[in-house]
Order: C-alpha cells, then sequence, then structure tokens
C-alpha cells in the first residue's frame, strides 16, 4: 500500500531511465482482475519509464502465460545486453539456475502418507472441523511456524459423474492437456475446477449454448449480476439449466479452470513432530438447489482421504507470518481454524525453550464443541509455556461475544503488552483483520491516549517493522 500510495502520488520521480516490465497476476471472478499490474504499467508510463514488453494479464492457472512473458522479457534483456556490450558477446541468460536436488512443488507434490485424519469438534457441534496428520518422511520438505501445507485436491467422483450425465459424454473421450492426451472422466477429477463457475465459464457456456440468460451476464457492466448468478449455481447447474446436446469435449473444458493447490496453516512444528505436517480444517458443507454440495478440498480431506492414503502436498512459505526472537512476547489472535499456526507456534517454542511471554485469544461458536485443542492450551497454561488466555463463544450466550470483545475487555494489557515490545497476529477468516484492527485503534485511542491518526500510524509502524502480521483467508 505503502508503495503503490507513493508512486501514484505527486511525490513520485520522472523515472526516464526505468526499463521495467509487468506480469500481472488475479483471478478473473473478480471484478477488478489483475487491476494491481494494470496500474503498475499505467503509472510508470505516465512516469517516463520504457516498457520492456507489454503487460501480460494471468488468471489463476498462469504458468503457462508467465513462461511466455519470462522467456520474452529474457530475450529483450539480451539483445539489450548485446547492443551496449563492446565488442564482447554478451552472456546467456539463464532463465533457470541448474538444480540437482529433487523439486518438491505444486506442479512436482510428494504423496504424503496419512497418519491421522480425526474430527476435532465435539458431537453435536453446528460445525465439522478435522485434524488431519500426515507424513512427509523422505520427501526432504522443511518449514517454519506460519508456513502453509499446498494441498492438491480432486474432484467428487460421483460430482463428475453427474456432470458427465449432464452432459452426455462419456469418461473415456480423449482431450488434451498440453502435451497430454487423458480421457475426459480422469480430466475432470484430476486437472479442471468443476464446482464453482467463473468468468471464463459464462463466456464459454454462453457462446456455446447462446442462452440469452447467460449473453445478458457477460460483459464488465455486468459483474455484480455475474456474481449473484455464480453464487447461486454451479457448473453442474448451469449445464443442467442451459443443455447443450453434442458438446465437444474439448469446447466444454475450454471454459474451466484448472485445479488449483488449496493452502491450509501447518498446525505443528518440524522441531517438535519431525517428519510430519499436522492441518486443521474445517469442512465446507451446504445445500445448493436442493442438492448437498461440499468444498474441493474440505470435502476431498474430509471423505474421500482415509489412514493409509495418500494425498499430494508440498510447502508454501510464507516469511510475513513468522515468530520472532524467542524471549519477545507473543499475542495471538485467531477464530476458528486459525488457531492452528499458534498450536505450531508454541510448540516450536517448546522444543527451543523459549523465554518470551504468550497470550492467546481464541473463538469459536460453542465451548463445549468447538474448542479446539483445548486440553493442550490448558497444558501449556499449566506449564507456562502460555502465559495466558481468553476466549470467545460466540453462540453460547444470550449476545453473541467475539474475540475484539475480549480484546476490548483486555484494553489496557493489550496496550502494556504492546508496548514493551510484543509481536502481535492476527488468523482467520477475511472478516476477521478488520475488526480486530478496528479495535486495536480504539485501545490504543483509550489506553494510550492517541489521536485516530497516531493510532494508525502506531500499528502501521508495527506492521512494517514486522511485529504486527495478518493471515487471513
Amino acid at each position: 500500500m505503502d508503495f503503490f500510495e507513493f508512486l501514484e502520488s505527486a511525490r513520485a520521480p520522472h523515472l526516464d531511465d526505468l526499463r521495467y516490465a509487468v506480469l500481472a497476476l488475479g483471478d478473473s471472478t473478480y471484478d477488478q482482475y489483475c487491476e494491481a499490474g494494470k496500474r503498475l504499467d499505467r503509472r510508470l508510463t505516465e512516469l517516463g519509464a520504457i516498457r520492456l514488453v507489454e503487460r501480460v494479464d494471468c488468471d489463476v492457472d498462469y504458468e503457462d502465460s508467465a513462461s511466455e512473458w519470462i522467456g520474452a522479457v529474457t530475450q529483450e534483456l539480451k539483445r539489450s545486453l548485446d547492443r551496449t556490450s563492446t565488442g564482447h558477446h554478451a552472456p546467456d541468460i539463464a532463465l533457470q539456475p541448474k538444480i540437482t536436488k529433487r523439486i518438491v512443488d505444486q506442479r512436482h507434490p510428494f504423496r504424503a502418507s496419512v497418519i491421522d485424519n480425526i474430527v476435532l469438534s465435539g458431537r453435536g457441534s453446528t460445525k465439522e472441523t478435522r485434524h488431519i496428520e500426515v507424513s512427509i518422511e523422505g520427501s526432504g520438505l522443511k518449514f517454519e511456524p506460519g508456513d502453509a501445507l499446498g494441498v492438491i485436491p480432486s474432484n467428487d467422483p460421483s460430482l463428475v459423474s453427474a456432470l458427465l450425465d449432464a452432459l452426455g459424454l462419456s469418461s473415456d473421450e480423449e482431450v488434451s492437456i498440453g502435451d497430454r492426451t487423458v480421457g475426459l472422466g480422469q480430466a475432470l477429477t484430476d486437472e479442471y475446477e468443476i464446482t464453482v463457475g467463473s468468468t471464463r465459464f459464462i463466456n464459454q457456456w454462453a457462446e456455446l449454448t447462446g442462452a440469452d440468460d447467460l449473453v445478458a451476464l457477460r460483459g464488465k457492466e455486468q459483474a455484480d449480476a455475474r456474481s449473484e448468478f455464480l453464487f447461486h449455481n454451479h457448473i453442474i447447474d448451469v449445464v443442467r439449466r442451459y443443455p447443450m446436446p453434442g458438446v465437444r469435449p474439448s469446447a466444454f473444458i475450454a471454459g474451466l479452470r484448472n485445479m488449483r493447490p488449496r493452502l491450509y496453516s501447518v498446525a505443528s512444528s518440524l522441531s517438535l513432530v519431525p517428519d510430519e505436517v499436522h492441518l486443521t480444517v474445517g469442512a465446507v458443507r451446504f445445500e445448493l438447489n436442493g442438492e448437498p454440495r461440499s468444498g474441493v478440498a474440505t470435502g476431498y480431506l474430509a471423505d474421500r482421504v482415509a489412514p493409509t492414503g495418500t494425498v499430494p502436498v508440498y510447502i508454501q512459505p510464507n516469511p510475513r507470518f513468522r515468530l520472532p526472537a524467542d524471549d519477545v512476547p507473543i499475542l495471538m489472535i485467531g477464530a476458528g481454524t486459525g488457531v492452528a499456526p499458534y498450536r505450531a507456534f508454541l510448540q516450536e517454542r517448546e522444543a527451543r525453550g523459549a523465554s518470551g511471554r504468550s497470550w492467546l485469544v481464541f473463538g469459536d461458536r460453542n465451548f463445549h464443541t468447538d474448542f479446539l485443542y483445548q486440553t493442550e492450551w490448558q497444558q501449556w497454561l499449566k506449564d507456562g509455556m502460555l502465559t495466558r488466555m481468553q476466549v470467545a463463544f460466540s453462540r453460547d450466550g444470550r449476545t453473541k461475544s467475539y474475540v475484539q470483545h475480549r480484546l476490548k475487555e483486555n484494553a489496557k494489557d493489550i496496550y502494556a503488552w504492546l508496548e514493551e515490545g510484543a509481536s502481535l497476529y492476527v488468523c482467520g477468516g477475511r472478516e476477521l483483520a478488520p475488526a480486530i484492527h478496528a479495535t486495536l485503534i480504539d485501545a490504543l485511542k483509550q489506553e494510550g491516549k492517541l489521536s485516530d491518526v497516531s493510532a494508525a500510524e502506531y500499528l502501521g509502524t508495527m506492521q512494517s517493522t514486522g511485529r504486527y502480521q495478518v493471515d487471513v483467508y
């Protein structure tokens, strides 16, 4: 934010000597698709910078477009070096360093053996939260508390079958994916997102069917109406509602997005539990158009991954959610499965014998069914590894109580911990972060006698120095 505010302000300098290229990353289901990259490209040109190659806008399946952009930029830089070199041929620019060890990433995942997969929430809970343990022995994978595990799911076989029936297609029909040829059933199971639709799918299915309702949803000005329609209709609902007899498999998959990995905060420490990764997963289940539905990855993990099975995984580092030095106090605020990284934090501090104080503020729905890892927190409290803990269970009382209410009640101590140099962490659903931020502003104004501007600057400084870290989803 600071970078964009400065670049788009009157203080930004002329950049006549700058050459640049922009690869914009985005998701076409959002209205302002790749807008950050577009703004950057536009502003750099306004300031006199020279564009090396044209901007490329990437959807979530970005790999091929990104690879072409990297190649184009590399070749342009090489030509520039050739033009400026004096009598000597410019050195070759390597796209990648020579790699001798095995790479594990989202394109080359490790098949982790499942050790345990249990329901963590209690009987009668309105949610289903699972604790999943997988073995990464032999993978060479390393991670730190705060990192995430990338899980590459597969689609529900019953959904694949229902979609094939609705399309009137056979699972054995062949389709081309890059330089591979696979059966359509396998492609719909492992290669593509077939649950929630996208702008790309609406545009493609409208083109194929000519359905007036779908044609009317095309275009940027219809973004809100399109989002509303996609919220109430998955891909299979659209196919059933607007059938296209005789559709070619290749034409159908042209409107689909590649299957994307899902990231889950690691809930364990490699120092305390070697060769394992633990996850805390909230299963997504709901009804839509009279049928039960589930999340792609959470349904995969909850219903189709059993002990003795395997899951394709890789580590996604998260350097913006890291523990401080062992003697620094930490204040951890989390709701629901957002408590997962804090379990890793305390395991790590236990393994290292850290001396810094720790304070956990945790919230969920009900005390008796949703107090995740309750016995572990209580043991850490007893051992002194966890100094303080406040909880908020929103559905236990007559009025709803959330973590921000616990912060407000303890504003004086919150301010004291921050003044003493504590690092602050927020993890949970996307709506959590702004609510916590507003509560912290109020605490600083109340206890520190700061103005609105000064309180915002206080937290801004904490963010820029890494003392205020947020991980929301």
